[in-house]
Protein backbone atom coordinates (compact mmCIF):
# COMPACT_ATOMS: atom_id res chain seq x y z
CA UNK A 1 0.00 0.00 0.00
CA UNK A 2 1.06 3.41 -1.01
CA UNK A 3 1.89 5.78 2.05
CA UNK A 4 -0.10 8.23 0.22
CA UNK A 5 -3.37 5.94 0.63
CA UNK A 6 -5.64 7.08 3.47
CA UNK A 7 -5.49 4.38 6.02
CA UNK A 8 -9.17 5.76 6.41
CA UNK A 9 -11.90 6.93 3.79
CA UNK A 10 -15.33 7.65 4.58
CA UNK A 11 -17.54 7.87 1.38
CA UNK A 12 -20.86 9.08 1.23
CA UNK A 13 -21.72 7.78 4.53
CA UNK A 14 -25.70 7.91 5.91
CA UNK A 15 -27.08 6.28 8.94
CA UNK A 16 -30.78 6.00 9.28
CA UNK A 17 -32.82 5.16 12.68
CA UNK A 18 -36.63 4.82 12.26
CA UNK A 19 -37.81 6.44 15.82
CA UNK A 20 -41.13 5.00 17.38
CA UNK A 21 -41.69 7.59 19.78
CA UNK A 22 -40.19 5.39 22.83
CA UNK A 23 -36.96 6.29 25.07
CA UNK A 24 -34.63 3.00 23.83
CA UNK A 25 -32.82 3.29 27.05
CA UNK A 26 -33.75 0.94 29.55
CA UNK A 27 -30.80 -1.84 30.56
CA UNK A 28 -32.77 -3.97 33.00
CA UNK A 29 -35.78 -6.36 32.85
CA UNK A 30 -37.53 -4.41 34.81
CA UNK A 31 -37.24 -1.07 32.86
CA UNK A 32 -37.96 -2.76 29.22
CA UNK A 33 -41.28 -3.97 31.12
CA UNK A 34 -42.15 -0.83 32.57
CA UNK A 35 -41.50 0.60 29.17
CA UNK A 36 -43.86 -2.20 27.29
CA UNK A 37 -46.78 -1.67 30.26
CA UNK A 38 -46.83 2.49 29.14
CA UNK A 39 -46.65 2.04 25.93
CA UNK A 40 -48.83 -1.22 25.62
CA UNK A 41 -52.15 -0.36 23.71
CA UNK A 42 -50.54 2.93 22.06
CA UNK A 43 -50.86 3.35 18.22
CA UNK A 44 -47.54 2.95 16.59
CA UNK A 45 -45.79 6.20 15.27
CA UNK A 46 -42.87 6.09 13.26
CA UNK A 47 -40.46 8.56 11.87
CA UNK A 48 -37.17 8.27 9.87
CA UNK A 49 -34.21 10.10 11.43
CA UNK A 50 -31.13 10.67 9.98
CA UNK A 51 -28.17 10.28 12.56
CA UNK A 52 -25.75 10.95 9.57
CA UNK A 53 -25.98 12.13 5.86
CA UNK A 54 -23.40 12.35 3.19
CA UNK A 55 -20.69 12.67 5.27
CA UNK A 56 -17.41 12.32 3.48
CA UNK A 57 -13.70 12.68 4.78
CA UNK A 58 -10.22 10.87 4.84
CA UNK A 59 -7.43 10.20 7.41
CA UNK A 60 -4.00 9.72 6.37
CA UNK A 61 -2.02 7.32 8.39
CA UNK A 62 -0.33 8.67 11.47
CA UNK A 63 -2.81 11.26 11.57
CA UNK A 64 -4.67 12.62 14.49
CA UNK A 65 -8.28 13.34 13.88
CA UNK A 66 -10.06 15.19 16.57
CA UNK A 67 -14.18 15.49 16.24
CA UNK A 68 -16.34 17.87 17.64
CA UNK A 69 -19.61 18.79 17.77
CA UNK A 70 -22.37 19.58 19.89
CA UNK A 71 -24.65 16.26 21.60
CA UNK A 72 -26.69 14.40 19.22
CA UNK A 73 -25.06 15.88 16.46
CA UNK A 74 -24.03 12.55 15.59
CA UNK A 75 -20.46 11.90 16.10
CA UNK A 76 -20.82 8.90 18.67
CA UNK A 77 -22.74 7.18 15.90
CA UNK A 78 -20.28 7.91 13.16
CA UNK A 79 -17.62 6.69 15.37
CA UNK A 80 -20.23 3.35 15.86
CA UNK A 81 -19.87 2.48 12.23
CA UNK A 82 -15.64 3.10 11.92
CA UNK A 83 -15.78 0.38 14.51
CA UNK A 84 -17.63 -2.14 13.10
CA UNK A 85 -20.91 -1.69 16.01
CA UNK A 86 -23.46 -1.12 13.72
CA UNK A 87 -23.57 -0.54 10.21
CA UNK A 88 -24.20 1.99 7.80
CA UNK A 89 -27.79 3.09 6.52
CA UNK A 90 -25.67 3.71 2.96
CA UNK A 91 -22.19 4.64 1.57
CA UNK A 92 -19.10 2.99 2.56
CA UNK A 93 -16.15 3.03 5.52
CA UNK A 94 -12.95 1.70 4.14
CA UNK A 95 -10.66 0.65 6.64
CA UNK A 96 -6.50 0.23 6.12
CA UNK A 97 -5.27 -1.62 9.81
CA UNK A 98 -6.50 -3.00 12.80
CA UNK A 99 -9.14 -0.93 15.13
CA UNK A 100 -9.43 -0.98 18.57
CA UNK A 101 -12.61 1.42 19.88
CA UNK A 102 -13.05 3.49 23.41
CA UNK A 103 -17.11 4.38 22.91
CA UNK A 104 -19.18 4.32 26.08
CA UNK A 105 -19.33 1.87 28.81
CA UNK A 106 -21.01 -0.98 28.05
CA UNK A 107 -19.20 -2.28 24.25
CA UNK A 108 -16.14 -3.83 23.61
CA UNK A 109 -16.24 -5.99 26.68
CA UNK A 110 -18.10 -9.87 27.62
CA UNK A 111 -19.52 -8.90 31.28
CA UNK A 112 -19.87 -12.79 32.16
CA UNK A 113 -15.94 -12.95 31.61
CA UNK A 114 -13.45 -11.68 34.18
CA UNK A 115 -11.03 -8.80 33.33
CA UNK A 116 -8.00 -11.10 32.84
CA UNK A 117 -10.19 -12.88 30.35
CA UNK A 118 -11.37 -9.87 28.95
CA UNK A 119 -8.00 -8.45 27.76
CA UNK A 120 -6.92 -11.99 25.96
CA UNK A 121 -10.49 -11.55 24.51
CA UNK A 122 -9.50 -8.11 22.98
CA UNK A 123 -6.37 -9.05 22.11
CA UNK A 124 -7.54 -11.94 19.90
CA UNK A 125 -9.99 -9.59 18.25
CA UNK A 126 -7.40 -7.47 16.94
CA UNK A 127 -5.23 -10.72 15.83
CA UNK A 128 -2.62 -10.20 18.42
CA UNK A 129 -1.04 -13.84 19.52
CA UNK A 130 -0.77 -15.22 23.66
CA UNK A 131 2.19 -14.24 23.59
CA UNK A 132 2.27 -10.44 21.89
CA UNK A 133 -0.60 -9.98 24.74
CA UNK A 134 1.11 -11.38 27.53
CA UNK A 135 4.09 -9.06 27.00
CA UNK A 136 1.56 -5.86 27.68
CA UNK A 137 -0.50 -7.57 30.25
CA UNK A 138 1.66 -6.16 33.29
CA UNK A 139 1.03 -2.74 31.74
CA UNK A 140 -2.47 -2.81 31.07
CA UNK A 141 -3.39 -4.03 34.49
CA UNK A 142 -0.80 -1.73 36.03
CA UNK A 143 -2.02 1.60 34.34
CA UNK A 144 -5.95 0.27 35.18
CA UNK A 145 -5.33 -0.33 38.87
CA UNK A 146 -7.88 -2.71 38.53
CA UNK A 147 -4.79 -5.53 40.42
CA UNK A 148 -7.31 -6.83 42.91
CA UNK A 149 -10.39 -7.32 40.91
CA UNK A 150 -8.78 -9.04 37.85
CA UNK A 151 -10.16 -12.06 38.38
CA UNK A 152 -14.38 -10.84 38.78
CA UNK A 153 -16.35 -10.92 36.00
CA UNK A 154 -16.50 -7.64 34.32
CA UNK A 155 -20.34 -7.40 35.23
CA UNK A 156 -19.48 -6.59 38.62
CA UNK A 157 -17.27 -3.67 37.80
CA UNK A 158 -18.58 0.02 38.77
CA UNK A 159 -18.38 1.87 35.39
CA UNK A 160 -15.48 3.54 36.65
CA UNK A 161 -13.87 0.10 36.80
CA UNK A 162 -15.13 -0.75 33.58
CA UNK A 163 -13.64 2.68 31.67
CA UNK A 164 -10.17 2.59 33.35
CA UNK A 165 -10.03 -1.15 31.95
CA UNK A 166 -11.04 -0.42 28.16
CA UNK A 167 -8.98 2.79 27.99
CA UNK A 168 -5.91 0.75 28.86
CA UNK A 169 -6.36 -2.12 26.66
CA UNK A 170 -7.31 -0.05 23.48
CA UNK A 171 -4.55 2.37 24.32
CA UNK A 172 -1.54 -0.49 25.08
CA UNK A 173 -2.58 -3.01 22.36
CA UNK A 174 -1.08 -1.53 19.84
CA UNK A 175 -4.04 -1.12 17.45
CA UNK A 176 -3.20 0.48 14.21
CA UNK A 177 -6.23 2.63 13.95
CA UNK A 178 -7.57 3.75 17.63
CA UNK A 179 -11.25 5.23 18.03
CA UNK A 180 -11.92 7.31 21.41
CA UNK A 181 -14.82 8.84 22.37
CA UNK A 182 -14.63 11.01 25.19
CA UNK A 183 -12.20 9.37 26.89
CA UNK A 184 -12.89 11.37 30.34
CA UNK A 185 -16.31 10.98 30.99
CA UNK A 186 -15.57 8.66 33.31
CA UNK A 187 -12.96 8.61 36.24
CA UNK A 188 -11.30 11.11 38.67
CA UNK A 189 -9.02 13.71 38.24
CA UNK A 190 -5.88 11.66 38.75
CA UNK A 191 -7.05 9.15 36.25
CA UNK A 192 -8.17 11.32 34.18
CA UNK A 193 -4.56 13.04 33.88
CA UNK A 194 -3.51 9.68 33.46
CA UNK A 195 -5.07 9.35 30.48
CA UNK A 196 -4.33 12.61 29.01
CA UNK A 197 -0.49 11.30 29.32
CA UNK A 198 -1.10 8.49 27.61
CA UNK A 199 -2.80 9.67 24.71
CA UNK A 200 -0.51 12.41 24.11
CA UNK A 201 1.80 9.01 23.87
CA UNK A 202 -0.16 7.64 21.58
CA UNK A 203 -0.82 10.22 19.26
CA UNK A 204 3.38 10.72 19.16
CA UNK A 205 3.81 7.20 18.17
CA UNK A 206 2.42 7.22 14.88
CA UNK A 207 -0.58 5.53 15.06
CA UNK A 208 -3.97 7.08 13.79
CA UNK A 209 -6.04 8.82 16.10
CA UNK A 210 -9.48 9.59 15.98
CA UNK A 211 -10.37 11.54 18.69
CA UNK A 212 -14.08 12.55 19.88
CA UNK A 213 -14.02 14.82 23.23
CA UNK A 214 -15.45 17.94 25.44
CA UNK A 215 -11.71 18.56 26.29
CA UNK A 216 -11.34 21.34 23.50
CA UNK A 217 -7.68 22.63 24.61
CA UNK A 218 -6.64 18.95 25.20
CA UNK A 219 -7.90 18.80 21.45
CA UNK A 220 -6.57 21.59 20.28
CA UNK A 221 -2.87 20.28 21.42
CA UNK A 222 -3.03 16.78 20.28
CA UNK A 223 -5.03 17.56 16.41
CA UNK A 224 -3.35 19.27 13.70
CA UNK A 225 -6.73 19.12 11.92
CA UNK A 226 -10.17 18.57 13.27
CA UNK A 227 -13.77 17.69 11.80
CA UNK A 228 -16.94 19.64 12.98
CA UNK A 229 -20.32 17.51 12.84
CA UNK A 230 -23.51 18.81 13.23
CA UNK A 231 -26.66 18.33 12.08
CA UNK A 232 -25.33 14.74 11.29
CA UNK A 233 -23.32 16.30 8.64
CA UNK A 234 -19.11 17.69 8.17
CA UNK A 235 -20.05 21.09 8.23
CA UNK A 236 -16.33 22.12 8.32
CA UNK A 237 -12.61 20.21 7.52
CA UNK A 238 -9.28 22.09 8.65
CA UNK A 239 -6.85 23.47 11.24
CA UNK A 240 -7.93 22.42 14.68
CA UNK A 241 -7.82 26.19 16.50
CA UNK A 242 -9.82 26.97 13.69
CA UNK A 243 -13.00 24.44 13.69
CA UNK A 244 -12.96 24.84 17.85
CA UNK A 245 -13.36 28.08 17.44
CA UNK A 246 -16.03 27.62 14.70
CA UNK A 247 -17.63 25.13 17.42
CA UNK A 248 -17.15 26.86 20.11
CA UNK A 249 -19.31 30.11 18.81
CA UNK A 250 -21.72 27.39 17.39
CA UNK A 251 -22.58 26.43 21.05
CA UNK A 252 -22.77 30.04 22.55
CA UNK A 253 -25.13 31.64 19.60
CA UNK A 254 -27.17 28.53 19.24
CA UNK A 255 -30.30 27.56 21.34
CA UNK A 256 -30.05 24.08 23.06
CA UNK A 257 -32.32 20.98 22.32
CA UNK A 258 -35.19 21.00 24.39
CA UNK A 259 -34.07 18.61 27.11
CA UNK A 260 -36.73 16.04 27.09
CA UNK A 261 -35.54 15.54 23.22
CA UNK A 262 -32.74 14.86 23.98
CA UNK A 263 -31.56 11.23 22.32
CA UNK A 264 -27.92 11.54 22.95
CA UNK A 265 -28.24 10.40 26.92
CA UNK A 266 -27.15 7.87 28.77
CA UNK A 267 -28.13 5.67 32.21
CA UNK A 268 -30.51 3.02 33.12
CA UNK A 269 -33.43 5.56 32.28
CA UNK A 270 -35.73 5.15 35.37
CA UNK A 271 -35.27 8.49 35.89
CA UNK A 272 -35.44 11.73 32.94
CA UNK A 273 -34.38 14.99 33.09
CA UNK A 274 -37.42 16.86 30.99
CA UNK A 275 -36.15 20.71 31.27
CA UNK A 276 -33.15 22.59 33.10
CA UNK A 277 -32.39 26.09 32.72
CA UNK A 278 -30.89 29.17 35.29
CA UNK A 279 -33.04 31.31 37.00
CA UNK A 280 -32.47 34.51 39.46
CA UNK A 281 -34.20 34.60 42.49
CA UNK A 282 -36.72 36.28 41.79
CA UNK A 283 -37.56 33.22 39.34
CA UNK A 284 -37.03 34.89 36.18
CA UNK A 285 -35.85 32.51 33.67
CA UNK A 286 -31.91 34.30 32.78
CA UNK A 287 -29.13 32.93 30.37
CA UNK A 288 -26.95 35.87 31.08
CA UNK A 289 -25.75 36.27 34.65
CA UNK A 290 -23.46 38.57 37.07
CA UNK A 291 -20.84 37.46 39.09
CA UNK A 292 -21.35 38.09 42.66
CA UNK A 293 -25.33 37.52 42.05
CA UNK A 294 -27.71 34.66 44.07
CA UNK A 295 -28.83 32.04 41.12
CA UNK A 296 -30.05 28.76 40.72
CA UNK A 297 -29.87 25.90 38.73
CA UNK A 298 -33.00 24.06 38.41
CA UNK A 299 -34.01 20.94 36.84
CA UNK A 300 -37.20 18.95 36.55
CA UNK A 301 -37.24 15.32 36.21
CA UNK A 302 -40.39 12.16 36.25
CA UNK A 303 -39.95 8.94 36.76
CA UNK A 304 -41.02 5.76 34.58
CA UNK A 305 -44.47 4.69 35.47
CA UNK A 306 -44.40 2.24 38.24
CA UNK A 307 -40.39 3.20 39.39
CA UNK A 308 -40.78 4.78 42.42
CA UNK A 309 -37.84 7.56 43.06
CA UNK A 310 -35.60 6.65 46.35
CA UNK A 311 -32.47 8.05 47.52
CA UNK A 312 -31.62 9.77 44.70
CA UNK A 313 -28.52 11.82 44.07
CA UNK A 314 -27.88 14.50 41.67
CA UNK A 315 -24.75 16.57 40.53
CA UNK A 316 -24.65 19.76 37.91
CA UNK A 317 -21.04 19.81 36.64
CA UNK A 318 -20.50 23.23 35.09
CA UNK A 319 -17.80 23.79 32.55
CA UNK A 320 -16.52 26.23 30.26
CA UNK A 321 -17.84 26.28 26.53
CA UNK A 322 -13.86 24.61 26.05
CA UNK A 323 -14.92 21.55 27.98
CA UNK A 324 -12.57 22.88 31.39
CA UNK A 325 -14.35 21.40 34.32
CA UNK A 326 -15.17 24.49 36.50
CA UNK A 327 -16.78 22.51 39.22
CA UNK A 328 -19.60 19.80 40.02
CA UNK A 329 -22.15 20.78 42.24
CA UNK A 330 -23.00 17.46 43.36
CA UNK A 331 -25.54 16.42 46.27
CA UNK A 332 -22.31 14.16 47.36
CA UNK A 333 -20.41 16.87 48.02
CA UNK A 334 -22.42 19.03 50.22
CA UNK A 335 -22.14 16.40 53.10
CA UNK A 336 -25.69 15.12 52.44
CA UNK A 337 -25.23 12.38 49.74
CA UNK A 338 -28.57 13.13 48.28
CA UNK A 339 -32.58 13.04 48.75
CA UNK A 340 -33.53 10.36 50.97
CA UNK A 341 -36.82 8.57 51.39
CA UNK A 342 -39.70 8.30 48.78
CA UNK A 343 -39.60 10.83 46.49
CA UNK A 344 -42.04 12.45 44.13
CA UNK A 345 -42.44 10.47 40.87
CA UNK A 346 -42.40 14.13 38.88
CA UNK A 347 -40.25 16.71 41.01
CA UNK A 348 -37.90 19.93 40.53
CA UNK A 349 -34.92 19.82 41.79
CA UNK A 350 -32.94 23.60 42.81
CA UNK A 351 -29.51 23.85 43.27
CA UNK A 352 -28.82 26.86 44.97
CA UNK A 353 -25.83 29.20 44.47
CA UNK A 354 -25.49 31.93 47.36
CA UNK A 355 -23.13 33.91 45.42
CA UNK A 356 -21.99 33.02 41.71
CA UNK A 357 -18.24 32.61 41.83
CA UNK A 358 -17.68 32.75 38.26
CA UNK A 359 -16.65 36.23 37.05
CA UNK A 360 -16.30 36.15 33.39
CA UNK A 361 -17.26 33.79 30.53
CA UNK A 362 -19.65 31.32 28.36
CA UNK A 363 -19.88 28.08 30.03
CA UNK A 364 -22.42 25.10 29.98
CA UNK A 365 -23.91 22.27 32.41
CA UNK A 366 -24.38 18.46 32.37
CA UNK A 367 -27.16 17.05 35.01
CA UNK A 368 -26.55 13.32 36.29
CA UNK A 369 -29.28 11.49 38.15
CA UNK A 370 -28.63 8.28 40.51
CA UNK A 371 -30.74 6.41 42.57
CA UNK A 372 -30.18 3.81 45.36
CA UNK A 373 -32.81 1.52 43.41
CA UNK A 374 -30.72 0.37 40.87
CA UNK A 375 -27.56 0.40 42.64
CA UNK A 376 -26.23 3.69 42.59
CA UNK A 377 -26.02 3.30 38.82
CA UNK A 378 -26.70 6.29 36.54
CA UNK A 379 -30.24 6.92 35.75
CA UNK A 380 -29.97 9.58 33.61
CA UNK A 381 -27.02 11.43 32.48
CA UNK A 382 -27.46 14.37 29.74
CA UNK A 383 -23.91 16.46 29.16
CA UNK A 384 -24.27 19.93 27.78
CA UNK A 385 -27.81 20.27 29.03
CA UNK A 386 -27.92 24.19 29.27
CA UNK A 387 -25.66 26.96 28.40
CA UNK A 388 -25.03 30.61 30.49
CA UNK A 389 -23.21 33.54 30.39
CA UNK A 390 -21.42 35.35 32.96
CA UNK A 391 -20.17 39.26 33.11
CA UNK A 392 -18.25 40.77 35.69
CA UNK A 393 -20.20 42.16 38.62
CA UNK A 394 -19.24 43.75 42.06
CA UNK A 395 -18.47 40.68 43.93
CA UNK A 396 -16.60 41.96 46.69
CA UNK A 397 -19.01 44.76 47.37
CA UNK A 398 -16.55 47.24 46.90
CA UNK A 399 -17.91 49.21 43.75
CA UNK A 400 -14.93 48.18 42.16
CA UNK A 401 -15.62 45.42 38.81
CA UNK A 402 -12.88 42.90 38.71
CA UNK A 403 -11.32 42.55 35.46
CA UNK A 404 -12.78 40.43 32.68
CA UNK A 405 -9.62 38.56 32.54
CA UNK A 406 -10.64 36.66 36.06
CA UNK A 407 -12.77 33.28 35.56
CA UNK A 408 -13.32 32.98 38.97
CA UNK A 409 -13.96 35.58 42.16
CA UNK A 410 -12.91 33.96 45.34
CA UNK A 411 -13.96 35.57 48.96
CA UNK A 412 -10.64 36.50 50.82
CA UNK A 413 -8.68 38.72 53.34
CA UNK A 414 -5.12 40.20 53.90
CA UNK A 415 -2.67 40.61 56.73
CA UNK A 416 0.73 41.36 57.01
CA UNK A 417 2.60 40.76 60.60
CA UNK A 418 6.26 41.76 61.19
CA UNK A 419 8.69 38.58 61.07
Amino acid sequence: MSPETPIIEVQELGKKYTISGKREMYRTLSGQLLAWLSWRGRAAHTVDFWALKDVNFTVKRGEVLGVVGRNGAGKSTLLKILSRITDPSEGQVIMRGRVASLLEVGTGFHPELTGRENIYLSGAVLGMSGAEITRKFDEIVAFAEIEKFLDTPIKRFSSGMYMRLAFSVAAHLDPEILLVDEVLAVGDAAFQKKCLGKMDAVAQSGRTVLFVSHQLEFLAQLCKRCILVDGGRVVMDGEARDVIDHYVHLVKTSTPLKLRQRSDRQGEGHITFTETWVEDMAGRRVRRLTGGQMVKIVATYEAAPGFIVRNMGVSFAVMTVRGVVVVDLGTDATGGGGFFGDLPARGRIECIIPKLSLNSGDFVYNVLARSAKSGSEVEDWVKQAGVFSVEPGDYYSTGHIPGSANLVCMDHSWKIKPI
